[in-house]
């Protein structure tokens, strides 16, 4: 493939003094990473923080079902309840947001303005106090229901933006052809705008759990167990603060990054086609195609009309 078929809509493909300077840079920013960590390594090391003491409680199973599994079940917890109430509230809020009522718009507005405002961690702990001093839930629950709360109520504000601005993002003209086929205003939002909006935004959805996963660790200040907390109590009993955060944040790492990668295949199984709703199946796409053409956006070969832009001639 030439050069230029290989550039890019922002910059132009590097020529070959450009290929050599980043190819200098590159190894010059790896040497020096390279000597950042010997030398990280190097002070754990000289401070025992790498011996196998440290580490071997891991490899017992009571570590894990007593501290860091219950941690993880009371993380995914939190985050799958509070992702689950913040989807409903965001949807109410977000349409409210569009209504043609004038007072239900500036209601959810200053709802949807205040609580993105607040830090969640403020929420947690306003709630926390509120539910204790009316006793609206048991003394057990409290701490679930205040994270609960904090993490619906942020992201919540936030999908029903997420939701606006989606169906804000149509073409105009969807909304004047269902008022022309006589479509009501709530049969043209559930019927046409907002499966177009949902499919739209669904990416930005799934990158806001993985923000709900990772504020549960808020709840940690509330008295909350959840898996950061379970990795520090852990570290108390066996004095390895370091391993057990480096095993705590290698737990959150696993779950962002499958969350992350949920996105990306969603992503890509709607550019290939909203026909595709199997997200496990293959995605037609030709990789490393320079300019983002129709080849690109959608390489489904099944298509009648598809044509190989790699090869023309060739149907």
């Amino acid at each position: 493939m030439s050069t230029s078929t290989r550039a890019t809509v922002l910059y132009d493909a590097p020529g070959p003094k450009g290929r050599r300077l980043n190819l200098i840079i590159t190894a010059v920013t790896g040497l020096v990473a390279l000597a950042v960590l010997y030398w990280i390594g190097t002070v754990l090391f000289a401070n025992g923080q790498l011996d196998s003491a440290k580490w071997t409680p891991f490899i017992n199973s009571q570590t894990w079902t007593t501290y860091i599994l219950p941690g993880l079940w009371g993380t995914l917890k939190s985050a799958v309840v509070s992702v689950l109430l913040a989807l409903v509230m965001g949807t109410a809020l977000g349409l409210g947001r569009i209504s043609e009522s004038r007072a239900l718009r500036w209601f959810c507005g200053v709802i949807i303005e205040v609580f993105r405002a607040i830090p969640v961690l403020i929420l947690m702990i306003f709630a926390y106090q509120m539910f204790a001093r009316y006793q609206i839930f048991p003394s057990k629950h409290l701490a679930f229901a205040a994270v609960v709360f904090g993490l619906t109520m942020y992201n919540g504000s936030v999908i029903a933006e997420i939701l606006r601005s989606g169906i804000a993002s149509l073409p105009k003209g969807q909304r004047e052809a269902a008022t022309a086929l006589g479509l009501s205003p709530r049969q043209t939002t559930w019927s046409i705008l907002l499966p177009q909006a949902v499919a739209a935004m669904l990416p930005a959805l799934i990158s806001q759990m993985v923000i709900a996963l990772k504020d549960s660790a808020l709840g940690y200040q509330i008295g909350y167990i959840e898996v950061v907390r379970s990795g520090i109590q852990s570290a108390s009993v066996n004095r390895n603060y370091l391993a057990a955060l480096f095993v705590v944040a290698l737990i959150m790492i696993a779950l962002n990054f499958s969350l992350s990668a949920l996105a990306s295949r969603i992503e890509r199984q709607l550019r290939a086609g909203r026909a595709r709703k199997n997200i496990v199946a293959k995605v037609p796409e030709h990789p490393d195609q320079g300019l983002i053409t129709k080849d690109q956006v959608n390489a489904d070969w099944h298509d009648p009309d598809y044509k190989d832009l790699k090869t023309p001639g060739v149907q």
